[in-house]
């Protein structure tokens, strides 16, 4: 077989799409055959993801994959991190996942934290930042509001793996996925029994942890085709297609609703440093370890333009946004778009225009100086983050890579090359499918002999390099 392919079904916050990819020659060529929106419901005051609903869309997405590609060889998915879904004695969903910016818990993570022994320990065990979202605090949420439930949950399944579940029969934890829980221990790469037991839950509820690229067998529903856990996380498939190579110390910008700045190391770094600046540990492709921090990336843009749909009737296009903001002066001044009065969702534009005169600033008098406004902020997160990364680790980064969909986004990557006084490559702009399908390829043993993950998404992807202009570097 010269010319295999493969599914990767990719889920993110806000849309899914499943994507079919041809291996020819060391290069990974895509097609997507199906794009839906996240299947999000809101209910009184709790979020929750439609899972069944988010099931048919992967199951649409195989069915078009075969008559796109008749001979698929594999299928896997990817999605968001620290979500789950828990399942009765049968298999059977006894509830749909909440998702991650729901309320439930708040306050939670300084009870989660208490449970674990305190911050030290906590960070030694699992080397995860402290977040409210993250699935421990997910867990004691449950203990406390729905003992009932949890007495019944016979295991849970990050959203990824219950897909791959209902795929192949087979209930996993894949290494990348499992390690943003906070609930891995980060040494040993196997679930923290002892830490499981001090919050109050059972290891048992948790399935058996696999590395990135472990076939699961059959898909139940499609002969011939293989399941396979690449890297479930998509930030850990994102970073395993990160076109890097050993010649010079690289740092990576994974750029989309969220954007997360890191570096790949071989080793935790586990200091009390590290934990006060909010850096992760979450494991990577072949044992390394995605060192990061999570910073706000696209959100602001994103719920600015969901409340300008909302007062004009029409959806204004990202493209018009950023010519806007391309001409529009630099901002004299940035905010700090990871402040709380910007992770929920709301009134985004009024909200940064009560943040800058906060700071003593004029509002921006348009839309298009609204956005830059938003992009010079990112841009000089992503160069604090790189500098506070460069000095944890003791290396100076001397190439950042963006990869994600802001790779696409040419003004962003300029002002990041400025701000970071280091040259950007940006691209591939689809990483975590890119990821996915090449660790589905190297499973199955297609890629041509000698050659990496990261040398077929260097042959498979366009970069384009941004040079630092002199320019001010905004804080």
């Amino acid at each position: 077989m010269t010319t295999p392919s493969y599914l990767a079904v990719d889920l993110g916050a806000s849309s899914g799409r499943a994507v079919v990819g041809t291996l020819r020659d060391g290069v990974m060529e895509t097609r997507e055959v199906h794009r839906f929106r996240t299947p999000l419901v809101e209910e009184g005051d709790h979020l929750w993801w439609d899972a069944e609903a988010l099931w048919g869309e992967v199951r649409t997405g195989l069915a078009r994959a075969l008559e796109a590609a008749p001979d698929l060889r594999s299928v896997s998915v990817d999605s968001w991190a620290v979500d789950y879904v828990p399942l009765g004695a049968r298999g059977e969903m006894l509830r749909r996942p909440y998702a991650y910016r729901d309320p439930r818990t708040r306050g939670r993570l300084d009870e989660a934290v208490r449970r674990a022994g305190g911050p030290d320990a906590l960070y030694g065990r699992t080397g995860i930042q402290f977040l409210e979202l993250n699935t421990l605090p997910q867990i004691v949420a449950d203990l406390l509001d729905e003992p009932e439930l949890v007495r019944r949950t016979a295991k849970r399944l990050l959203i990824a793996e219950w897909l791959l579940y209902r795929l192949s029969g087979r209930m996993v934890a894949e290494r990348t996925n499992a390690s943003t829980t906070q609930l891995m221990d980060v040494h040993t790469g196997r679930w923290d029994a002892e830490l499981i037991r001090r919050v109050g839950d059972d290891p048992a509820r948790w399935p058996e942890i696999v590395p990135s690229g472990t076939a699961l067998g059959p898909a139940r529903d499609a002969l011939g085709v293989h399941v396979i856990a690449t890297c479930a996380h998509d930030t850990g498939a994102a970073v395993a297609a990160v076109p890097a190579t050993r010649t010079r110390p690289w740092a990576y910008v994974s750029s989309g609703t969220w954007s997360l700045v890191g570096a790949e190391l071989d080793a935790p770094l586990l200091t009390r440093e590290a934990r006060e600046a909010g850096f992760t540990n979450e494991a990577g492709l072949d044992g390394t370890v995605r060192f990061l921090k999570n910073r706000t990336g696209m959100w602001a843009l994103e719920e600015c333009v969901r409340a300008w749909e909302a007062a004009d009737g029409a959806r204004p296009s990202y493209e018009a946004l950023l010519d806007d903001a391309r001409a529009a002066p630099p901002s004299a001044r940035t905010i700090d778009l990871d402040a709380p009065a910007f992770g929920a969702r709301g009134d985004m534009p009024a909200r940064l225009t009560e943040a800058c005169r906060a700071r003593g600033l004029d509002a921006p008098a348009s839309r298009g100086a609204l956005v830059r406004l938003i992009l010079d902020s990112l841009a000089a997160s992503y160069a604090a983050t790189l500098d506070e990364l460069d000095a944890l680790a003791g290396r100076r980064s001397e190439v950042v890579h963006v990869v994600g969909g802001g790779a696409r986004n040419a003004l962003l990557n300029q002002l990041t090359a400025d701000a970071c006084g280091r040259p950007v490559l940006a691209g591939p702009d689809e990483a975590t499918v890119l990821g996915n399908l090449l660790v589905q390829a190297r499973t199955l043993g297609d890629l041509p002999p000698g050659a990496t993950v990261r040398d077929c998404a260097r042959r498979s992807a366009r970069i384009t390099e941004y040079t630092p202009r002199t320019a001010p570097v905004l804080r």
